[in-house]
């Protein structure tokens, strides 16, 4: 994870410094400037330049790789004809890098901005940007974020689920695009727009994919769903010694952590769970009990009154906004995240997702009964970025910490939207719901009281909403804080 920044019009240099400021945690180990030519490793409070500039790009990097054939390398990074700024993950960084090798680009590639920007390079050889990118990401398999320039025409395009982030804005002098909304509002925009994901923002003209993949329809096969659910869990993890888990004790977070112990019989990996709560809180016992039938390392944040105090501020802006069920979410993922870099790990994966993908909600049964869960399911997909993954990552890169999402997984979700209802949710009478991924939970070796323990929202398993609402929200109005 790191964050990218850039402006177009009469582009002061000071002024992506000031964006790539505002963004600092998200990449505290480099920092990078394209201002007609790339400056590497800046010093980001001694950078000078007076000069003006048509385009400039920024990037702020948060290293995790370091391997013979893999790193993080500092950016942006360009080619003969292009200039990019990357921000994200190719899970299939090897494949792309051997089929660029095999097209005869004798480039040594050892990190994932290069890939891209040697495959965007070679697919615009009849030098059209805009299909150059679109062929780009049919092929590349991952989250992320990007921008890049060819001298004349600029193209910004996200994830197919938008699990990284990212904004753009206009105003008379300028246009912006950055990974956060406070490096726009740094250099005075206040108009902030999300790219859609799977969308390409060409020269500042959205442009659509052709078929976005929570519309793809097709007849799903159930006896594929724990295969892809491993090889998604798998490729997040490559090139990784250690991982954290952000765990509740509950169905999802548990079957992620039993899916990594048996990876890690095969592959040296280290892994740890860490859980948040309150004193004798629900999600603390089970993580707790969890942890004991997994045998795996368990650390507890005991969340408290002061805690949550101390932390507000930071965690209301990072999400920009001041709705409680979303800051007490937010507050989780905060203070577990917290242990994670405090642990010096800087990825951790999270079972976000599930319940859009299973059918977890209570409000599902509804649809169910209604005929339109699968629709409704369908519409979650497709809003999750700015309902939960834009509020995950600004509260997980507050701590520098990537998360990953192996239930997110570009071809998991659409086999999964196609897997029959009555698969997800059993009857009208179904208060535990998700039923095909507690019964696979069940049968890869969770124990009953695990893989079917009733489902309970983040904030109130962990005794962070009663906090909120009982103790906080009474003497303190924490709209003051998104100011």
């Amino acid at each position: 994870m790191c964050s990218i920044v850039g402006l177009q019009g009469n582009v002061k240099a000071e002024d992506i410094v000031k964006m790539l400021k505002a963004s600092k945690n998200r990449g505290p180990d480099s920092s990078g400037i394209y201002l007609d030519k790339i400056h590497e490793n800046i010093d980001l409070d001694e950078f000078s330049d007076d000069n003006a500039y048509q385009i400039a790009f920024g990037h702020n990097l948060l290293s995790i790789y370091d391997s013979n054939n893999r790193v993080s390398k500092p950016q942006p990074v360009s080619t003969e004809n292009l200039v990019l700024v990357f921000n994200g993950e190719l899970y299939n960084f090897s494949t792309i890098r051997n089929f660029l090798t095999k097209v005869g680009v004798d480039t040594e590639i050892t990190c994932d901005a290069d890939a891209l920007i040697y495959l965007i390079d070679f697919y615009n050889k009849k030098l059209d940007l805009l299909k150059a990118v679109q062929s780009a990401i049919r092929l590349i398999d991952g989250d992320y974020a990007f921008a890049v320039w060819d001298g004349e025409n600029l193209a910004i395009a996200r994830d197919p689920l938008g699990v990284k982030p990212l904004f753009y804005a206009q105003n008379d002098e300028l246009k912006g695009f950055a990974s956060t909304r406070q490096s726009l509002k740094e250099v005075g925009f206040t108009d902030i727009d999300t790219l859609k994901p799977e969308h390409i923002l060409y020269n500042w003209e959205d442009v659509s994919p052709a078929q976005p993949i929570y519309e793809k329809v097709f007849e799903g096969d159930v006896a594929k769903i724990d295969k892809m659910l491993r090889l998604s869990v798998v490729k997040r993890i490559e090139g990784l010694s250690e991982i954290g888990v952000i765990f509740s004790g509950g169905l999802d977070s548990s079957y992620l952590a039993l899916l990594l112990k048996e990876i890690s019989e095969n592959v040296p990996l280290k892994i740890k769970l860490y859980a948040v709560g309150a004193e004798g809180s629900k999600d603390v016992e089970a993580a707790i009990y969890a942890s004991k039938f997994l045998n795996l390392d368990l650390e507890i944040c005991e969340v408290t009154e002061n805690l949550v105090r101390e932390a507000l501020p930071d965690v209301v802006k990072a999400i920009g906004d001041d709705n409680l069920m979303k800051v007490g979410v937010g507050l989780t993922t905060y203070f577990a995240t917290k242990m994670v870099h405090e642990d010096g790990l800087k990825v951790a994966i999270s079972g976000q997702g599930a319940d859009e993908l299973f059918g977890g909600y209570k409000r599902y049964v509804q649809s169910f009964i209604d005929g339109t869960l699968n629709y409704d399911l369908r519409q979650d997909m497709s809003n999750m970025y700015h309902v939960n993954l834009e509020r995950d990552d600004a509260c997980s890169m507050l701590n520098s910490v990537e998360l990953r999402l192996p239930f997110l997984d570009k071809k998991l979700v659409e086999l999964v939207l196609n897997i029959p209802d009555n698969k997800k949710i059993v009857s009208m009478h179904d208060d535990m719901r998700k039923s095909i991924l507690r019964k696979l939970a069940f049968e890869e070796g969770l124990d009953y009281e695990i893989a079917y323990r009733p489902k309970k929202a983040a904030q109130y398993g962990t005794g962070i909403d009663k906090i909120l609402r009982k103790k906080i929200v009474k003497d303190t109005d924490i709209s003051k804080y998104l100011e």
